[in-house]
């Protein structure tokens, strides 16, 4: 199995990677105090095309509507058993967007921040 973004680095020195996720979707119209996450079950369709933005950009790197999928983030929202199907839901929209490109496209996890203050650990 090939590794892309290796591959991809070798080739160009130089990759591009999307960015501003949350806003391109405010733009297509999430709303204020909403999860994106559940765009990727509710909206597939206007996620696949944030996607399909950044591809046809020229983006060599493209990020999942991940950013918020734990279950922290998700708790906010009464979504914490959900974590699995929304980080599921975007890879595959992502994975088929990228095949539908024809172009080799590093798909990458985004994981933000929980959003807790945990205790200090190790040392």
């Amino acid at each position: 199995m090939q590794n892309t973004f290796l591959k991809l680095l070798d080739e160009k020195k130089t990759l591009l990677i999307d960015g501003a996720t949350g806003t391109n979707l405010f733009a297509l119209g999430l709303q204020s105090g909403d999860s994106p996450e559940f765009w990727n079950t509710d909206f597939p369709e206007r996620v696949a095309s944030h996607y399909r933005s950044f591809i046809d950009a020229g983006s060599d790197i493209v990020l999942t509507n991940t950013f918020g999928g734990n279950s922290y983030r998700l708790k906010l929202h009464d979504a914490q058993a959900r974590v699995v199907e929304f980080n599921r839901a975007a890879a595959r929209i992502l994975v088929s967007e990228v095949a539908a490109s024809g172009r080799d496209i590093v798909v990458a996890g985004s994981m933000g921040p929980t959003g807790e203050i945990f205790a200090p650990a190790g040392l």
